[in-house]
C-alpha cells in the first residue's frame, strides 16, 4: 500500500495530550494510536523539574530510545536502582524492554527527554527497591 498525503498527520502542540505522569516526571504524547493511528511506534516529550525524579518502573512491551533535549541528571538503572548514569545535552538512551530505570533531574533546570517506543502503547510496571 502507498500512503498519501491524507495519511500523514502534523500533531500540532494543541492536538498534543498530557499521558500518566510517573513520581515527579510529566510526559506529552505527540505521535500514538490514539492521536494519529500508529501502529509501530510512539514518540513523546518527557520533563522532569529540578530535583524531581520518575518513579522507577520498567516497560513489559517494548524497547524505549531518549534523546536529552535540554537538562542534566542521571538515569538511574539495576535492581537496586544502584548505577547512576551521567545525561546531559546531546545524549542518546537506549532501555531495553524489561530494564528497570528511572531518570532523575539533579540540575537546575527542567531535564526534557524526547521519548520513542517501538509500540503504539505501552505497558508499564512500577518498581519498588528490594
Amino acid at each position: 500500500m502507498v500512503a498519501t498525503g491524507r495519511d500523514v498527520r502534523v500533531i500540532h502542540p494543541d492536538g498534543q495530550r498530557p499521558e500518566v505522569a510517573s513520581g515527579g516526571m510529566s510526559r506529552l504524547e505527540g505521535v500514538s494510536r490514539a492521536l494519529c493511528g500508529a501502529e509501530g511506534i510512539h514518540l513523546g516529550l518527557a520533563t522532569i523539574p529540578p530535583g524531581c525524579r520518575s518513579s522507577a518502573h520498567w516497560h513489559v512491551n517494548c524497547e524505549s530510545a531518549l534523546y536529552v533535549l535540554r537538562g542534566r541528571g542521571r538515569f538511574l538503572v539495576g535492581p537496586e536502582l544502584q548505577e547512576g548514569l551521567e545525561i546531559g545535552p546531546g545524549d542518546f538512551i537506549f532501555v531495553p524492554p524489561g530494564a528497570i530505570h528511572a531518570p532523575v533531574n539533579d540540575g537546575d533546570e527542567p531535564l526534557q527527554l524526547v521519548v520513542a517506543r517501538n509500540a503504539p502503547e505501552e505497558i508499564v510496571e512500577e518498581y519498588r527497591p528490594l
